[in-house]
């Protein structure tokens, strides 16, 4: 059964810049595609970036393209989401996702079978 653990939410100002790391268990890390996505309150999950299980390839939703950057560490087993020039309506929960062996990444929920606990990410303006 594998575990993705969250961390590295927290409570920033507009502009501001944070990081977040999932550390995944329980599961050979470096053949499956990875994920973030986000949830604000009454809103659907929604995609923000993926990276393929070699890494060689990553996509990002258009709204954080250009200040969001995902990256992997196959040797750790970890994938972070590097966040800079934040925004107030980044503030969401942020889940890290695992999607199907050896898959192209997707960016659609479907298309992950395991998830994270979240982190809640919250930017003041």
């Amino acid at each position: 059964q594998v575990q993705l653990v969250e961390s590295g939410g927290g409570l920033v100002q507009a502009g501001d810049s944070l990081r977040l790391s999932c550390a995944a268990s329980g599961r050979t890390f470096n053949i499956y595609p990875m994920g973030w996505f986000r949830q604000a309150p009454g809103k659907e999950r929604e995609f923000v970036a993926a990276i393929s299980w070699r890494g060689v390839s990553t996509w990002y939703a258009d709204s954080v393209k250009g200040r969001f950057t995902i990256a992997r560490d196959n040797a750790k087993n970890t994938v972070s989401l590097q966040m800079n020039s934040l925004k107030p309506e980044d503030t969401a929960v942020y889940y890290c996702a695992m999607g199907g062996r050896y898959q192209d990444a997707g960016t659609n929920p479907r298309d992950f079978g395991s998830w994270g606990q979240g982190t809640q990410v919250t930017v003041s303006s």
